[in-house]
């Protein structure tokens, strides 16, 4: 009965808003925003904080200020925000419901420097006051502002932070250890794998019933390349959730182990669309016969609403292609009543692999926002082609790419790769002074002046990259001693010679091609 009468007043109070603006008190303008955000309606929370604001003089309390703070960072609205930090009053910034809703609002709006200044100012009044609402535990206030932090570092992508958090923490419970091997799992490396090992060896049996922070620890493991470790894990489990399989399917992937799963699919009853998801990429990167027959089996069985999915439609799509399946492929695509750019980009994808660039060009001439990838795979298209009409697209398209995209270095390179390939070296060296060097950049340039006949721009190449301290690859010594032996001056090329490592003196085609070189220097 008391429920419905609150639910009444609510109810009544919340029409009003559309009545007047007037509110009673501090305490109905904090119902009426709660409500409003219980609601997603963060937007009306704010315009009735500010009418409220303006109307009135009094001070608001903490509530209503958090109530105001989280609209702001559920909506990423870092002035809005902002403005109602500097409105708070210098008693209440101690305030540890306050001082954790500014947190989080800083984090959602990524302002991590901004969020870290106020975890570390924080008095230890605030902490211990925060405690004490946690059920009297003083310990609380930090460890909640810990696993709140570690959150928001992985959303953030600083890993390395709640790692660095987690080392502060106590006996912590299961849902702190799942975080830790989510930043292991971003991280994937050996120092990830060893702090994972030994808190997995310390935490209590009964953890290891938690199906979803064994899934997670299976996660890092195999993240972190521990195959082994994570396939023994995974058989001495006796109860096995869909997520575990998945964990399992999706670091056999990233270790180059495909086969093993497929293998592991098929022994799933009823898969959802995740695990079909990382089926077809499996089958993708397999590109075999029987992986496209699993392909056609999986997708003809799965139901009909799966294909709604547009990431799993994109995976499909992809491994009908690599499998070799392109008119199958095809007229799934053309059948999709809505197409996102990663559908358009592995239909392009498949058009290069499989030597139809004309098609791949069309294709994007069709996307209204293209995106990164989408640009990518036009250059790849384009220098695969190697035509004047394809430079002239590419000079077209360069007009049209928004400035962020220039910070992706696979589309700089992917670039840099069609002006070689087009035969436009002036352009492509202005963009190679640009954007940061690489030896694959250095090698795409030295490779298309070896093709123009142009050694000497090779060896010009050589002494620019020893000047960017890039340290050269077998391509780079390669194409260094092809240009030699174009040239043929016997002094040079033994002066040159004496910089290559004896490493790679001792490969098989380094030492053919020196052979040409010294036979052309006589």
């Amino acid at each position: 009965m008391l429920k419905k009468l609150l639910d009444h007043r609510l109810i009544f109070l919340t029409s009003g808003i559309k009545r007047s603006v007037i509110i009673p008190s501090d305490f109905d303008l904090c119902t009426q925003m709660k409500l409003l955000n219980d609601k997603k309606k963060f937007k009306e929370a704010l315009e009735l904080f500010d009418k409220y604001k303006e109307n009135n003089n009094k001070t608001l309390s903490s509530y209503t200020i958090t109530q105001a703070l989280k609209a702001s960072a559920r909506i990423r609205d870092l002035q809005r925000g902002s403005t109602i930090h500097q409105f708070i009053s210098s008693d209440m910034k101690d305030n540890s419901y306050i001082l954790v809703s500014l947190i989080h609002l800083y984090m959602q709006c990524s302002e991590v420097t901004r969020a870290q200044s106020l975890f570390d100012t924080a008095s230890e009044k605030s902490l211990h006051t925060y405690g004490a609402m946690m059920k009297g535990n003083n310990y609380l206030s930090i460890y909640f502002l810990l696993f709140f932090f570690s959150s928001c570092y992985l959303k953030n992508h600083m890993t390395n932070k709640a790692i660095d958090l987690f080392k502060e923490i106590k006996n912590p419970d299961e849902v702190i250890i799942i975080i830790l091997c989510n930043a292991g799992a971003q991280l994937g490396t050996n120092e990830a794998l060893s702090l994972i090992k030994k808190v997995s060896s310390q935490m209590p049996k009964h953890f290891y019933s938690n199906l979803r922070l064994l899934t997670s620890l299976l996660d890092v493991l195999m993240q972190c390349g521990d195959v082994k470790h994570a396939q023994a894990l995974f058989d001495t489990s006796t109860t096995k959730i869909l997520s575990m399989y998945g964990a399992m399917m999706k670091g056999y992937i990233k270790n180059n182990m495909a086969t093993k799963a497929i293998d592991l699919f098929k022994e799933i009853k009823d898969p959802d669309e995740i695990v079909i998801n990382l089926l077809f990429t499996a089958c993708a990167e397999l590109g075999t016969s029987e992986a496209l027959n699993l392909t056609k089996i999986v997708s003809s069985q799965m139901p009909k609403h799966f294909y709604s999915n547009l990431r799993l439609l994109t995976s499909l799509l992809d491994a009908l292609i690599q499998c070799g399946n392109v008119t199958h492929a095809e007229a799934l695509f053309n059948r999709s009543i809505k197409k996102i750019s990663p559908l358009y980009g592995v239909m392009m994808k498949g058009y290069n692999t499989n030597n139809m660039a004309n098609k791949s060009i069309d294709l994007f001439n069709e996307i209204e926002n293209p995106d990164d990838v989408n640009f990518i795979m036009l250059f790849n298209a384009c220098a695969q082609l190697g035509t004047h009409e394809a430079l002239n697209l590419i000079k077209k398209v360069l007009s049209q790419i928004p400035k962020h995209f220039y910070s992706n270095f696979h589309l700089l390179t992917s670039q840099l790769d069609a002006l070689i390939k087009c035969g436009d070296f002036s352009t492509a060296e202005i963009l190679l002074s640009k954007m940061k060097k690489s030896v694959i950049s250095y090698g795409n340039l030295m490779s298309g002046y070896l093709k123009t006949d142009n050694p000497e721009k090779v060896l010009d190449l050589f002494d620019r990259m020893k000047n960017d301290n890039i340290e050269p690859d077998f391509i780079i010594y390669l194409c260094l001693i092809k240009a030699l032996s174009h040239i043929g001056d016997y002094s040079l090329s033994q002066l040159t010679v004496q910089q290559i490592p004896n490493s790679f003196l001792l490969n098989d085609r380094i030492q053919n091609t020196l052979i040409d070189m010294w036979v052309s220097s006589n």
